[in-house]
């Protein structure tokens, strides 16, 4: 059995009008991972992401300091992690 984990994280700095949400899906879509991103109205960023210990550590520390080539990551905080089962979502989505 593959162990699984999900994690939510809100991701601080310039992290709006610099394609983070985008990049972010598209990482996390390369990694195989599902989740969702969100931006709010503290211009900051929210998500939740799922997937293989190995890949949602390649995304945390991706969050953390690389993020859109546009962007500046002040800092990353990650909450909630646990370990899955299954799966609760599809895929990786941008919410509006």
């Amino acid at each position: 059995m593959v162990l699984r984990v999900a994690v939510d994280f809100e991701v601080f700095g310039k992290v709006q009008g610099v394609f983070f949400r985008k990049h972010t899906q598209k990482k996390g879509k390369a990694l195989g991972l599902r989740g969702w991103i969100r931006n709010t109205s503290d211009l900051t960023v929210k998500g939740q992401i799922e997937g293989t210990i190995e890949s949602v550590e390649t995304m945390k520390n991706w969050l953390s300091t690389e993020g859109s080539p546009k962007s500046r990551i002040d800092r990353a905080e990650f909450t909630n992690e646990k370990k899955i089962k299954s799966y609760t979502l599809d895929e990786f989505t941008i919410v509006r």
